[in-house]
């Protein structure tokens, strides 16, 4: 299963991207790509995030930080129960979209 959980997103400091439900899944891929840099220089740095219920949330342990090459990036994460999302920051200004990559 694939899904955009944000789609040219203009983001600018903190950010958590839309959770989603992944229990069913043992591998997860999220694709993280620059639409557009606004503002010259500007990078981002995430970690995914799991949680049980959706309310509370814990950091996974697997981090990204980019642009690696100014369009596409990609992280993979197993073992994580429930719920997904990306909690990131980015300094300066991108518009991103980020997709996940759900396989049993």
């Amino acid at each position: 299963m694939t899904t955009t959980v944000e789609q040219r997103r203009v983001i600018q400091g903190p950010f958590d991207t839309h959770p989603m439900e992944a229990g069913w899944a043992s591998e997860a891929i999220f694709f993280i790509r620059i639409e557009e840099e606004m503002e010259p220089g500007s990078t981002y740095e995430a970690a995914v995030e799991i949680s049980v219920d959706g309310v509370l949330w814990i950091e996974e342990g697997t981090r990204i930080t980019g642009p690696d090459d100014g369009i596409l990036s990609f992280v993979r994460v197993s073992h994580f129960g429930g719920l997904l999302r990306l909690k990131g920051d980015v300094e300066g200004k991108l518009k991103m979209s980020i997709h996940l990559v759900l396989k049993e």
